[in-house]
């Protein structure tokens, strides 16, 4: 009698290879990676990120309007990280158990009304309820857009998670724009023209949640009740590799957020150039990240994720640790070199920490994206503390040593995409 273990994977590849040839006869579903769902999704994150921008917009308007004290903006701030970060992995594990394909364009809703509201409330508890829709609906986007990210995948998942990342990162950029243009010039009725970006999120991601749902339901094994399969490693190994990924998002937030917030205030301490000429640079590090983040999603999905993650945060070491000490033109050389490198990082380990728990995609989604927005948050106040007590010049010089925890990443176990899987049985599980 052959062995269980090479009876158990024979069957997985035939059952792979039955669903991959009822894929490619489908009409509507496709074995291949789908870009129209992909870019779909990307441009939904751009709108929800960049929706989410306007809340610290606000800030000055509610200091001048209402009287508003710091500790009462702080509040506010919590209330909103609260509910857009710490709540997504319950939605993400929620979402693993029961699907529902048209949660995404539901949890717009939540920002929709929230930002109509916060247009026209004057009242400080009601601005507390605004921004906690606000943030319950990104925290209902961003597990279950994961997941469709990487059904529509075709396997290229490193790639297709890029794709949506840069969304989100096109939305951070250029909602504070929008929000300087719109916002502070016409006041506070002003969030209200934002409206028109959630509404047409809505709408796309209804067309996002058609697709899902043939996704669901419009196969002879609907993914609703496909078996998964395990990554062959064991439980204590898979512990082990999640938590060098914790720390390798903490390395990877805690530098970007250094840079992000603070580096306009480094080149106009060190060089004295002008605000505009600062926020320039600044433009061309997040350009550079932009751009690193795609090439990362090409580069994990050819050469394994692993290496990915290591070169992309420890990779960036050598030139984060040069940055503080040069002249002009080389630090935003460096800058850009650091952006480019240290980008790529997200998506592999996301993509990487769902190949370890691949039927908990929803709440492994929103742990690391919890992670990426708390830790950015904790970062920023951390650095802005420590700056304060000493100057902006040495906060640079000791975020610069982080990247260099990306060595840990050595020890994580080389998971090669595409290769069969061990379908996990019930006495494995």
């Amino acid at each position: 009698m052959r062995p269980k273990r090479l009876r158990i994977a024979e069957e997985a590849q035939h059952a792979m290879k039955s669903f991959l040839n009822k894929l490619k006869g489908h009409p509507t579903l496709k074995a291949e990676t789908t870009y129209s769902i992909l870019f779909t999704i990307g441009f939904c994150h751009l709108l929800n990120d960049m929706i989410q921008s306007v809340i610290p917009a606000m800030y000055p308007i509610f200091r001048e309007s209402f009287g508003f004290t710091f500790a009462q903006i702080g509040l506010i701030t919590l209330v909103f990280q609260l509910t857009s970060s710490l709540f997504q992995p319950f939605v993400g594990l929620y979402a693993d158990r029961h699907p529902q394909p048209y949660s995404l364009s539901l949890g717009m809703c939540l920002s929709l009304t929230g930002l109509v509201a916060l247009a026209f409330t004057s009242a400080y508890g009601a601005i507390l309820v605004t921004v906690a829709l606000i943030g319950g609906g990104s925290s209902v986007f961003h597990p279950e857009a994961s997941r469709v990210a990487q059904l529509a995948s075709g396997g290229r998942k490193s790639l297709a998670q890029s794709i949506f990342q840069v969304g989100g990162n096109g939305g951070a950029a250029i909602g504070p724009l929008l929000a300087a243009l719109i916002v502070l010039p016409y006041g506070q009725h002003a969030v209200g023209w934002f409206a028109g970006a959630a509404l047409l999120a809505v709408l796309l991601l209804i067309r996002v949640g058609n697709w899902y749902n043939l996704m669901l339901t419009g196969q002879d094994t609907p993914l609703r009740d496909r078996h998964f399969y395990s990554c062959g490693l064991s439980h204590a190994k898979i512990r082990k590799a999640m938590w060098i990924l914790v720390i390798m998002i903490f390395s990877k937030y805690f530098y970007t957020s250094c840079m992000t917030s603070y580096f306009t205030f480094f080149l106009i301490d060190r060089f004295g150039i002008t605000v505009q000429q600062s926020q320039l640079c600044l433009f061309a590090y997040l350009a550079a990240f932009a751009t690193g983040t795609l090439l990362g999603g090409f580069l994990g999905d050819r050469y394994g994720r692993k290496y990915v993650i290591l070169f992309s945060i420890f990779g960036a070491a050598p030139f984060a640790l040069a940055l503080p000490y040069l002249n002009l033109f080389w630090t935003l050389a460096m800058s850009v070199l650091v952006g480019l490198i240290i980008a790529s990082a997200f998506s592999a380990i996301l993509v990487y920490a769902t190949d370890l728990k691949p039927d908990k995609v929803g709440m492994i989604s929103g742990i690391f994206f919890g992670l990426m927005f708390g830790l950015g948050g904790i970062g920023s106040a951390f650095f802005g503390w420590l700056a304060d007590r000493t100057s902006i010049e040495f906060i640079f010089r000791v975020s610069s040593y982080l990247p260099l925890l990306g060595i840990i990443a050595l020890f994580l176990p080389d998971l090669r995409s595409g290769l069969p899987r061990v379908a996990a049985s019930d006495s494995d599980k």
